[in-house]
């Protein structure tokens, strides 16, 4: 650990996976970081995530991999079913054209555990508490932070500060202002992890339940029942989020009859403790540093869980922005421009990829479903991926596997 000199203190706001990864890389540089989290204590749910060679790489280094683990396994298999349950051999996300390897399947938590047990026991972390005012001169950030749980309000300078705290970011709205930087794909999701498997269904066993506009996906691993998602198009947003979400997701199936299998996922994510509901958009915008502010991760490029590189694009951001805050020292303005000009084409190509994924997630009318039938029989035959990439119109997916933090 190189801690002997501190280059500077930084506040990291959001205690999620991009978060850890860049306090942990901080500290790994000799910074001081500071973390604050606006929930009450460090939340341990998740549902399914793939950790791709982008970010396998980076945990690597950053000393987590072995910890963050996998729950892969060669035999997980899964099923295209309709709903009177009829089954034909189907293929995961994990099996995409052109990878060198697999990508891990993990549970959101394991990534967030892994990187958290990584922390120094000296990094202060504090729960509910979040940024209400920063503002800036040559020699600082000056923060606002207020503690809801108390009640109690502080102000501190920080040398830098990382806004690590999601899609819809506190630190982007109070530095780069109330613009909208969200692009909605007009989608929805709702996910949830399943405490057993799918009635008639294998531990091991996933499915996927692929309409027009809608789809249902159950994601199996090797020791811990399955992920839940539910992925559908929409025309009103605010509409999804007026009434109850298992209200909402049997509309959008409607109005056919469930069938069997698809009724069992309602109920099982109706009577889940807990579960996402949220609409899929991405984060665009032209920069992502202003002064001695940062963004990392979802707060500042949403690549949406349908390129499936929120976790390895968070964890190689991070340890890019402390890497480059190594070789730069002393000059902050040329470390966030050297971390972006890196990070930014790598994004571009995986926000550009979810507009692929999603056909294969949930394809978007029949003339997509179609595509997506004809492009997973190409996948599952060894030598067609550049078919497959010509059918679809978009890059192949070995982007996932660049070392973008490799410099």
């Amino acid at each position: 650990m190189a801690d002997a000199v501190r280059h500077g203190r930084a506040l990291v706001v959001g205690l999620g996976i991009a978060g850890i990864a860049t306090a942990l890389r901080l500290r790994q540089v000799g910074w001081e970081p500071v973390l604050v989290e606006r929930a009450p204590a460090r939340r341990s749910s998740g549902y399914f995530i793939m950790l791709f060679g982008a970010g396998v790489a980076s945990a690597r280094r950053l000393g987590v991999l072995d910890a963050i683990g996998d729950r892969g396994h060669p035999e997980l298999a899964v099923y295209e079913v309709n709903r009177a349950g009829r089954r034909t051999p189907g293929m995961s996300p994990t099996e995409l054209p052109n990878l060198v390897s697999k990508p891990r399947q993990l549970l959101r938590g394991d990534v967030e555990q892994g990187l958290f047990s990584a922390l120094p026991d000296d990094v202060e972390i504090r729960y509910s508490t979040v940024p209400t005012r920063i503002t800036q001169d040559d020699s600082a950030a000056e923060v606002t932070l207020h503690d809801t749980a108390a009640d109690t309000t502080v102000t501190e300078r920080f040398d830098l500060v990382v806004g690590a705290d999601g899609l819809r970011s506190t630190v982007r709205r109070l530095v780069f202002g109330p613009k909208d930087h969200l692009r909605p794909l007009n989608y929805m999701v709702g996910a949830t992890a399943l405490n057993e498997p799918v009635a008639g269904f294998g531990l091991r066993e996933g499915l996927i339940l692929a309409e027009p506009g809608r789809s249902a996906w159950t994601f199996p691993f090797a020791d811990h029942a399955p992920s839940l998602m539910f992925s559908y198009r929409t025309d009103d947003i605010d509409a999804e989020f007026a009434r109850p979400p298992i209200e909402s997701i049997r509309a959008a199936f409607g109005p056919r009859p469930a069938g069997p299998v698809l009724e069992s996922l309602f109920t099982a994510f109706e009577q889940a403790p807990d579960h996402l509901f949220d609409s899929v958009h991405q984060v665009k915008m032209p920069s992502w540093h202003r002064g001695r502010v940062v963004l990392v991760g979802d707060a500042a490029w949403c690549v949406t869980l349908y390129a499936g590189m929120g976790a390895s694009s968070g964890i190689a951001g991070g340890e890019l922005l402390g890497t480059m805050l190594q070789r730069h020292p002393g000059d902050l303005p040329g470390a966030l421009r050297a971390w972006e000009a890196r990070m930014r084409p790598f994004i571009h190509t995986e926000q550009d990829s979810a507009y692929i994924m999603r056909r294969i997630f949930t394809p978007h009318d029949r003339r997509e479903q179609i595509m997506r039938t004809v492009m997973l029989r190409l996948m599952n035959r060894p030598g067609l991926g550049q078919a497959m990439g010509k059918i679809m119109k978009g890059p192949d997916f070995t982007n996932k596997e660049f070392d973008v933090a490799a410099v």
